[in-house]
């Protein structure tokens, strides 16, 4: 089961980093974390900047302590959870934390691919979907990108908190 509870509703994104992200969701799981490792190759020196000093990697430590004494095929597994929104006790610790601290758990993953996390098969070919998503990020300004890939990993893992009903949906005023 996935939580049908999306965290980041792309309420302040462009139409064209919308387009990034759309593009992105419809990629499949395994595309999905190729993807996220040739952005994060290909964007290191941009991510790396905005990612590290706005995190907060004491919040994770399932996630950037203990995954890495996993074998390959159980880092694989949970990366896959994380991205299909499974409900896992990775999935779950990975949707408990902030944007910032997402961002950071792919950066520090992306770090250590084929050292301490399991890396891309030596025969792995990116698909044209792929390589087209990974242009149109390219393309973008650095806001931009960071928006997309705020967006991107925000959306991903599982949450089962619900959205406060707005004003408009219980038809009560809020009181003091």
């Amino acid at each position: 089961m996935t939580a049908s509870y999306q965290k980041n509703t792309p309420q302040a994104l462009s139409k064209e980093t919308q387009d990034v992200v759309a593009a992105f969701n419809r990629l499949d799981t395994d595309a999905k974390l190729a993807w996220l490792y040739f952005a994060y190759e290909k964007m290191g020196n941009s991510i790396t900047p905005a990612a590290p000093p706005a995190a907060e990697p004491e919040l994770a430590p399932l996630l950037l302590s203990d995954y890495y004494k996993l074998s390959a095929d159980e880092q694989l597994a949970i990366m896959r959870q994380i991205v299909n929104r499974e409900d896992s006790e990775y999935s779950r610790a990975y949707g408990a934390i902030k944007e910032n601290n997402q961002l950071f758990v792919w950066f520090a993953w992306a770090q250590t691919m084929g050292d301490q996390v399991v890396g891309m098969p030596s025969n792995y070919k990116a698909t044209d979907a792929v390589n087209k998503v990974l242009s149109q990020i390219e393309g973008l300004d650095f806001e931009g990108q960071m928006s997309v890939l705020r967006t991107i990993v925000g959306d991903m893992g599982y949450s089962d908190v619900k959205p406060i009903e707005t004003q408009a949906e219980t038809g009560k005023t809020p009181s003091l």
